[in-house]
């Protein structure tokens, strides 16, 4: 994404970096720094700037990991089974593609025990702003064209799952 200080390569090198404890961690770890981050952007700049910031970061991150890691010369079936196995190789989450119109390029996928709120209490809001921009960054880098994400069910609103609209930007 154009405009922003942010390449791969600052992820630097955890083989090197982290010789003994690797290249994983703890959930609670990873959402202590999401959910401490959120509180702050909320208090500095109230719930909406706090959520579009939030996605627009998960896109920048959707884009770079589809550009880094998945292999976008695939077919759709394909690609989309691809990132189902590294969601869960990585332990990001469980994909599933509940519907899928190829032709038409809108999908509606679920995402189970996701990093960002799988197991939370229940808020009666929705979460995975970043998470909607993920999924965002990686269909714009493999389709070479703008998607709108939107979460509809949400652990954090009572489901049990979180599931996601993927549909061309119009």
């Amino acid at each position: 994404m154009e405009g922003y200080n942010f390449s791969w390569c600052q992820l630097g090198s955890i083989d090197e970096g982290r010789p003994n404890l690797g290249g994983k961690t703890s959930v609670v770890v990873y959402r202590l720094m999401q959910y401490t981050m959120r509180a702050v952007l909320e208090k500095e700049y109230g719930d909406e700037t706090t959520r579009k910031t939030l996605a627009k970061a998960g896109k920048l991150a959707g884009v770079e990991f589809c550009r880094n890691v998945l292999d976008i010369s695939l077919p759709l079936n394909k690609f989309l089974a691809q990132l189902h196995d590294v969601l869960i190789d990585l332990e990001i989450g469980v994909l599933k593609v509940e519907k899928s119109d190829a032709a038409n390029l809108s999908f509606t996928v679920t995402v189970s025990e996701d990093l960002d709120c799988s197991g939370l209490p229940i808020q009666g809001v929705s979460v995975c702003d970043y998470d909607e921009g993920f999924i965002e960054g990686i269909f714009n880098i493999y389709t070479g064209k703008e998607f709108e994400v939107k979460e509809i069910d949400c652990w954090a609103t009572g489901e049990r799952t979180c599931r996601f609209t993927i549909n061309l930007k119009k």
